[in-house]
């Protein structure tokens, strides 16, 4: 009687329970779950005339539509593999990308036409080209192929263990990896994601999140398990934020730091129209405790940490709160909001071990990586058999993340290994030393790296992005760490930007700055 663990069986049910509910708004444009399920069913019907079979690649290149969300399910329906492509990339990343995937249909949104097409010839292997929305000379129309295709298709045999996404990663320092994400990875993520924060279908998701970063962190197939509303978000700014939010009464999103800091530092106008009481999960990077409060002081909005990486499906611990938190000062329980957590109910196991493997011990202080093992781990990375076996090293998947466990068993990531400062033979992290960098008035965000010393051998430098009109000069700077940091903790150089280099995830890349790399730009 077992039946395989596969997110289609949320798009069942929710055609069963939730078939006049309001399943996705975008813009003017909504559709009910019935309605919306029958067009991914379209769409099934037409990949298959257009050639797809089982194990194929579907390639996409969109913001958050309604088009690309279909794609989430119509693709694994027929036991297709989707591609989701980060579309602020260069056109020579994604030639990369679907050229290694082995893509045969390439979708496009509008925006990226043009694009796409000045390299087409260079992705041989791709049969059909799909405008998502708009036209142009050779592209095949998304809406005329759902429009002319029976709400029927083929359903293959799917077993769990089958890859149902290759998700790439932003490689920033070498060319992207291909992640292998199967069936049964995106059930137990999303399963324990709803454990640790449910939704009903009373909910209104909003896609601030883009749904290439890591299949929108599985939310394209969570939302859908709760029977709540997906409503997209194509821009990703403060005012279409707030406006879309009050509009759409919007209970929850996903939101990396860097959006926080947005949201959290948007003019008044815009903050005074959030719906109190929305629940947001932040990842992506570690958030400052002083970010944490704002928003929630400030906007009444309830803010829970989830750590994860796209090798891990992606979500592998929860900042869960305790009843013991409530009672603390804003202060203090933002601080511990801030840690990575502890695992979730279905992720697996994960430990913080030394150099020799062993578990760090408990005291808030001894170093170690992040090191895990269980159901939402990769099947690999595509095409990279070397790759897969440097991360399963003894067993086990390790993150490159440098964190240390408190002694209630709540990890707390200190930096990345590579970004792990040493000064004069101290272990320095960026982490700890930005967070502390946050709360001066005049920041508005900052990256700490180590940069080389003549008598440190390196020593912390801050590049630091300052409120409009605000001032901040190195002496003062460095009188307000120091009296909040150990001497050897505090920058020793300060380097005011107009905007840090970032991910087109927003993650913020730091061996840019490390190397002074053209494109810093300097106020």
């Amino acid at each position: 009687m077992q039946t395989p663990l596969t997110p289609l069986e949320f798009s069942r049910r929710a055609r069963a329970l939730y078939p006049d509910r309001e399943a996705v708004v975008d813009g003017e444009q909504r559709w009910t779950y019935a309605q919306f399920l029958e067009r991914c069913d379209r769409w099934s019907n037409a990949l298959q005339r257009l050639g797809v079979a089982p194990g194929d690649r579907v390639a996409y290149i969109a913001p958050n539509t309604h088009a690309n969300l279909e794609g989430f399910y119509a693709v694994p329906q027929v036991g297709a593999i989707i591609v989701p492509l980060n579309y602020r990339l260069l056109p020579a990343d994604w030639v990369y990308m679907i050229n290694h995937s082995g893509s045969r249909v390439v979708c496009v949104h509008e925006d990226f036409l043009d694009l796409v097409h000045a390299v087409r010839h260079e992705m041989p292997a791709v049969e059909h080209f799909v405008a998502l929305e708009g036209s142009g000379d050779g592209w095949e129309s998304y809406e005329t192929l759902v429009a002319h295709a029976e709400p029927s298709y083929v359903a293959p045999v799917i077993a769990e263990g089958d890859v149902i996404a290759i998700n790439y990663t932003s490689g920033t320092t070498s060319r992207p990896k291909g992640v292998m994400v199967t069936h049964r990875n995106v059930w137990v993520n999303a399963v324990g994601t709803l454990v640790h924060h449910p939704m009903s279908c009373a909910d209104r998701y909003l896609w601030t999140l883009p749904m290439f970063h890591a299949n929108g962190w599985t939310f394209t197939w969570i939302v859908t398990a709760a029977g709540a509303a997906h409503v997209c978000l194509r821009k990703v700014d403060a005012a279409g934020i707030f406006a879309l939010a009050e509009r759409e009464r919007a209970t929850m999103l996903c939101a990396a730091p860097t959006v926080l800091i947005t949201v959290a530092n948007a003019p008044a106008e815009l903050r005074a129209r959030a719906p109190r009481g929305v629940r947001v999960l932040t990842a992506g990077a570690p958030p400052a405790a002083a970010t944490i409060e704002r928003v929630e002081e400030e906007l009444g909005w309830t803010i829970t940490h989830v750590y994860g990486l796209t090798e891990t499906a992606p979500l592998i611990t929860v900042c869960e709160p305790r009843a013991e938190h409530a009672g603390l000062a804003p202060a203090e329980r933002a601080r511990i909001k801030a840690r990575q957590g502890v695992e979730l109910i279905t992720s697996g196991e994960l430990r913080v071990v030394d150099e020799q493997g062993d578990p760090v011990p408990r005291d808030s202080t001894t170093v170690g990586e992040i090191v895990v093992r269980g159901n939402v781990v990769m099947e690999g990375y595509y095409r990279d058999p070397e790759a897969t076996a440097r991360a399963f090293m003894g067993g086990w998947f390790h993150s490159g993340d440098a964190a240390v466990v408190h002694p209630d068993g709540y990890v707390e990531i200190r930096d990345r290994l590579k970004d792990v400062i040493i000064s004069g033979g101290e272990n320095i992290s960026s982490i700890e030393v930005e967070g502390v960098l946050l709360r001066h008035p005049a920041v508005l965000e900052v990256a700490v790296v180590g940069l080389p010393h003549e008598k440190w051998g390196e020593a912390p430098h801050a590049f630091v992005v300052l409120r409009p009109s605000a001032t901040l000069a190195e002496d003062e700077m460095r009188h307000f760490a120091r009296e909040r940091l150990a001497g050897f903790k505090v920058p020793k150089g300060l380097t005011i930007l107009n905007e840090l280099p970032k991910t087109a995830t927003g993650k913020i890349q730091k061996y840019v700055l490390r190397g002074g790399r053209a494109g810093i730009a300097a106020q």
